[in-house]
């Protein structure tokens, strides 16, 4: 029999859960549906105020799902039976392996990193890889690489690190596990992260954020979107728009780890997508938002993800949030370099830590 103060925090938390998957789902009603041309343009009609917003955004998050398939529907969330592959105690922390069921078909597998000596329940951040980067790499195991796993978990942290679809461990074809692409199997396994999270007797449910460079860096903008539990989110080397992507050749985008109906529904053209990343950061809003841009980013144009930023500040603006949103644009290359993280850590504290 379950102890009346888990299954109080059991239920608790399926509410807290179902609340933020409803804002998400309920967003998927055909008269949701809308094509904008110009996706920099947030606040021409219907987005005129706060309440008409709302409106532009269920319509944002549709739009994401005609593109990568629909959000699972509740009666896919199963127990997260987590294991424990490997527990390593370090100076600072714990770092576990360990493997979580995301539906009843595919498992997880992850880094967990739990801070020594935490008095009372602690801010967590999901922590999400770029693609030459798997999960152990950012939590400190193995060659070089932006280790935010690990050093938010130093600065007092509850991190998590998953393995994202079809890469390190985490070989699932989603296909295969009724997903239409590898984001929304992502954004779903990530989801799924926050629910371990917030099960944790270590961390505060109401104080959780998302991290990520690269790869990383766009799936933290798009499990932020679904996913309101998350406080605030980094973005590094993530994003320019689909229209500046390689001069508009969004082939990288079509691949099975990402979004395959970009070539098989919009055939590779831009401007027929559903939705950019103007949109997808103004459906962030008025959550906090840090975006690490760097000016000699080769994947991404630094001038087209400026604009992204400058279309999505309109909305937080609209929200009473100026502040909210943050982006830096310094010298440097596509990656995530120890100064921007410090950066970054920073604006993370002022939210999650107060």
């Amino acid at each position: 029999m379950i102890p009346m103060k888990h299954a109080l925090l059991l239920s608790v938390l399926m509410f807290l859960w179902l609340a933020s998957w409803i804002e998400a789902a309920g967003t998927t009603k055909p008269e949701t549906h809308a094509f904008y041309p110009d996706k920099t343009k947030l606040l021409d009609l219907p987005a005129k105020d706060a309440q008409d917003w709302q409106r532009r955004r269920a319509q944002i998050l549709a739009n994401m799902q005609s593109v990568m398939g629909a959000l699972p529907a509740p009666d896919r969330r199963v127990p997260l039976d987590v294991q424990v592959v490997q527990t390593e105690t370090l100076s600072k922390l714990t770092r576990k392996k360990i493997t979580y069921a995301a539906t009843k078909d595919y498992r997880v597998p992850a880094y967990l990193l739990i801070p020594h000596g935490l008095k009372g329940r602690a801010p967590a951040m999901l922590c999400l890889h770029g693609t030459s980067g798997p999960k152990g790499r950012t939590a400190g195991i193995g060659a070089d690489y932006p280790r935010y796993t690990l050093e938010l978990a130093e600065r007092g942290y509850v991190t998590i690190a998953p393995d994202y679809t079809l890469l390190g461990e985490n070989q699932i074809d989603p296909t295969t596990v009724g997903f239409e692409s590898g984001t929304m199997m992502g954004i779903w396994s990530h989801m799924r992260a926050v629910d371990l999270l917030q099960s944790l007797p270590e961390v505060d449910p109401e104080r959780i954020g998302c991290v990520g460079v690269s790869l990383g860096g766009h799936n933290s903008l798009f499990v932020g979107a679904f996913d309101t539990r998350l406080k605030v989110m980094v973005s590094s080397s993530g994003f320019d728009s689909f229209r500046d992507y390689k001069g508009g050749d969004l082939s990288g985008w079509c691949q099975p780890r990402y979004m395959m109906r970009i070539e098989t529904v919009y055939g590779k053209d831009p401007k027929k997508m559903p939705f950019d990343f103007p949109e997808v950061l103004a459906a962030l809003a008025p959550r906090h938002l840090y975006v690490h841009a760097p000016l000699d980013d080769s994947n991404f144009r630094v001038e087209s993800a400026q604009r992204c930023v400058e279309a999505a500040s309109a909305v937080y603006r609209l929200l009473g949030a100026a502040d909210r949103i943050v982006a830096v644009y310094p010298p440097g290359k596509h990656g995530f370099p120890m100064e921007a993280r410090e950066a970054a850590y920073r604006f993370i504290d002022e939210v999650l830590k107060k």
